[in-house]
């Protein structure tokens, strides 16, 4: 299997001005933007907000030199305690926080930072671990950090680390049907965990197409389609997906269709393997499995937009609930050319901060009611309001992101920094000592972006991936 070229102009900035054609416009929206510049992007977009785009970096340097004084190479921050912990393998640490804040320090333009963690990795960062690691983990967050701390510096320690990593995963694709394992040993490359999610399934192929792009090896992009193939010709007749798939039979182990997780990230990946390599086969997957979704899991209750759980083989529905990361479905909606879809969800989730004070990690959508108290500091409210703004121009996206973020700051907040929270019925809200690696990738790379008219970031031409790493698009000054 050939290693396609991807389309020229048709990044994920690209494809969503290109959905934004395809699904329509909107009020409020501006569908002829040309995004070529931080000039451009100003005059066409709205002008950047350098006081808000100031207190991003202010806070996420408050959070980042906390860790640097306490935890500096481990995995976690634990803001509370003042300690550090691993998120991958205990007593051995992978320096999670360093690697997905390379991309956000480089467009923030924080380079002694930047120097420093690239310095720790360089010396530090080994792979040889007679550990079992989590495999669609290491994808997004390892590798994916790595390759794009790569992108933006060119330093090839980066690229090699990454490479690394990936071989010494690569042996949980070697499965009867090319689904993945769920863990691989570091060292012996045994394989362990049967039944995989289908998120941690899919979610691998802009990380490894990108990397045999780099490396001019077609294993890695293979190994990743071979997979989703196998998830695509197991469709049912009316083109579901279920929940998680037997590695080794092929046999659905929970028939449940869903865009909420453990499902999420796999529909994402499959419109990023054609924004990042232009392979037209999986954008058509991707369209096919759309069209069933949005024939037999929209609900509307009380004038909001919901995605259902139900049977993957007769469309009836088993549950009615939402999880706060199924909020980046408006998103990619946009990207795939189902906008107006993509707007009404993200005021589906609006009316949820009407609600709370934070959006709650699950709801009743029925009611609107939390079905848990807690908030872990999740990126995808945010995450969705940066994809549709820079698709419609459409303020109201940014108003809603300054929402979140001043939420985040009067709930979040702790002296080192910020931490999730376990309660936010509390006065004040109950916090939990953690401040996940995925904030420093995602949510303050995601507000910065809405305000700063980041000048290392061409808008037009880019691509960001489920874990906010960019892979595309960062611009060498």
């Amino acid at each position: 299997m050939a290693l396609p070229t991807r389309p020229v102009s048709l990044s994920r900035r690209g494809l969503l001005r290109a959905a934004a054609l395809a699904g329509g416009a909107t009020a409020g929206g501006g569908l002829g933007l040309t995004l070529g510049t931080p000039a451009a992007f100003a005059a066409e977009l709205g002008p950047p907000n350098p006081a808000l785009a100031n207190d991003v970096r202010t806070e996420f340097l408050t959070a980042w030199n906390a860790y640097r004084r306490l935890a500096f190479g481990r995995d976690e921050l634990r803001p509370l305690s003042g300690t550090g912990s691993e998120f991958f393998i205990g007593g051995a640490p992978l320096g999670l926080t360093i690697i997905e804040s390379l991309g956000t320090l480089y467009l923030m333009e924080q380079d002694a930072e930047l120097n420093a963690g690239i310095n720790w990795i360089t010396n530090n960062l080994n792979f040889n671990r007679n550990a079992n690691i989590h495999v669609f983990e290491s994808i997004i967050r390892l590798v994916g950090g790595l390759l794009s701390g790569h992108h933006a510096t060119g330093n090839p320690v980066l690229l090699a680390r990454a490479r690394d990593l990936a071989d010494r995963l690569l042996p949980a694709f070697n499965s009867p049907t090319g689904i993945p394992f769920r863990f691989v040993n570091l060292r012996t490359g045994a394989v362990s965990g049967n039944v995989t999610p289908l998120a941690e399934v899919g979610s691998n192929i802009t990380e490894f197409g990108y990397l045999s792009q780099q490396t001019g090896d077609p294993k890695y992009f293979n190994a990743s389609k071979r997979a989703l193939r196998a998830v695509w010709d197991r469709r049912s007749g009316i083109n579901l997906l279920g929940t998680s798939i037997n590695v080794q039979t092929g046999a659905w182990s929970d028939t449940t269709a869903r865009v909420d997780p453990p499902v999420d990230s796999f529909f994402e990946d499959l419109h990023g393997a054609f924004a990042m390599s232009g392979d037209a086969e999986v954008f058509g997957w991707y369209r096919t499995l759309t069209n069933a979704i949005l024939q037999r899991l929209p609900e509307t209750v009380g004038g909001r937009l919901w995605f259902r759980q139900v049977d993957m083989n007769t469309g009836a529905t088993r549950s009615r609930f939402q999880s706060e990361l199924t909020a980046f479905y408006a998103g990619l909606l946009a990207q795939g050319g189902n906008l107006a879809e993509g707007e009404r969800y993200h005021t589906s989730w609006a009316a949820v901060l009407d609600r709370h004070r934070l959006p709650p990690e699950s709801i009743d959508y029925t009611t609107l009611n939390a079905r848990s108290n807690s908030y872990a500091l999740r990126p995808e409210f945010i995450d969705s309001a940066l994809f549709l703004w820079l698709t419609t121009g459409n303020e109201i996206y940014r108003t809603r992101a300054q929402l979140m973020w001043n939420r985040q700051r009067t709930h979040c907040r702790v002296a080192n920094g910020y931490a999730v929270v376990s309660n936010m019925t509390t006065t004040p809200t109950t916090k939990g000592d953690l401040t996940p690696g995925y904030w420093f990738a995602e949510n303050m790379k995601y507000y910065y972006l809405l305000w700063s008219g980041a000048r290392r970031l061409n808008y037009q031409d880019n691509y960001l991936t489920t874990e906010g790493n960019v892979l595309r698009g960062l611009i060498r000054i």
